[in-house]
């Protein structure tokens, strides 16, 4: 069970951190305008999504990898917030139900952190 989290895992964070480069226009209105240089956070963000997926692949750097990917994910608690401060959309991109993006923030994303600690290991 382990190993299909995993690779479902690696495949999200493949298709995540890609989807950054494909379509930023999606992703600038949900980094917070407090915030500058949206395009450089936008492929760094994505990058780091790809590599580190590409290191929870291998058992040598899985285990860093996976709290690489636990950081990131706090790293983007704040953007979350930012979109529930929008009333839950943003220009161009993303509209839900307020309620959901709660779900979001406070369900999913620790379910997020979580499916990656319990991937961390051999």
């Amino acid at each position: 069970m382990i190993k299909i989290l995993r690779v479902v895992l690696v495949a999200f964070y493949l298709i995540a951190g890609s989807y950054h480069f494909i379509n930023p226009n999606f992703y600038y209105p949900l980094i917070p305008d407090y915030l500058p240089y949206h395009d450089i956070i936008n492929s760094v963000s994505g990058l780091l999504e790809i590599v580190l997926a590409v290191g929870v692949i291998f058992p040598k750097t899985r285990l860093m990898s996976t709290y690489g990917i636990i950081l990131m994910l706090i790293a983007f608690i704040p953007s979350h917030i930012y979109f529930i401060q929008q009333q839950s959309c943003v220009d161009n991109s993303l509209c839900v139900p307020e309620w959901l993006a709660w779900v979001r923030l406070l369900i999913v994303h620790p379910l997020f952190i979580f499916w990656a600690w319990l991937i961390r290991n051999d």
